[in-house]
């Protein structure tokens, strides 16, 4: 591969380089998933920072974006169990209660009472936090299709594809792995 330049498939990128060094030592070893995961990985690193001040600038990180967007694009009534939300978001719930309570102070979401049980809390999200939650969101996608303009559109589409037939592939390996544990 050459040094073309960075929209051109002749360009070398990072993963390339790494790749070529671990062919000349360990040659051999097949480092083709670093074709796809190496990348996979690298461009997370490369947007992470610019998607991160986005949020930032709307006085939010992104975990608080995280639970703010996951009420917004719930629907009416934009109400949430607890519970619902850490499974959605995949996190603990004390990380969640740390989130809930920053949140709460700044007026984005509110906790109730369940109409059903008493016992249980509701999180619900304010208007003001549906407001920041969309004006978040829409930056943010506009700030992304930046980073995609290398791609033409027939070429976006069959990469998000492949990549949604590869995490499906590998979320039902682990599910059947969990499966197997489980039983």
């Amino acid at each position: 591969m050459t040094n073309g330049s960075k929209g051109d498939d002749s360009y070398e990128d990072h993963v390339d380089r790494l790749r070529r060094q671990w062919a000349l030592e360990l040659p051999d070893l097949d480092t083709e998933p670093m074709a796809i995961l190496g990348r996979a990985f690298r461009l997370s690193n490369l947007v992470r920072p610019s998607i991160e001040a986005t949020f930032a600038d709307f006085g939010l990180d992104r975990g608080e974006f995280d639970v703010i967007a996951t009420l917004r694009r719930s629907g009416p009534p934009y109400l949430m169990t607890p519970t619902e939300m850490y499974s959605a978001l995949m996190i603990s719930s004390g990380g969640l209660t740390h989130r809930l309570d920053r949140l709460e102070k700044a007026g984005l979401i509110r906790r109730e009472k369940s109409p059903r049980d008493g016992r249980s809390v509701l999180v619900a999200l304010t208007k003001a936090g549906a407001a920041l939650a969309e004006k978040a969101f829409r930056t943010d996608m506009a700030s992304e299709a930046f980073f995609l303009q290398a791609l033409d559109g027939k070429e976006r589409e069959a990469l998000a594809v492949l990549l949604r037939k590869l995490i499906a592939g590998i979320e039902n390996e682990q599910a059947r792995g969990e499966d197997e544990n489980e039983g």
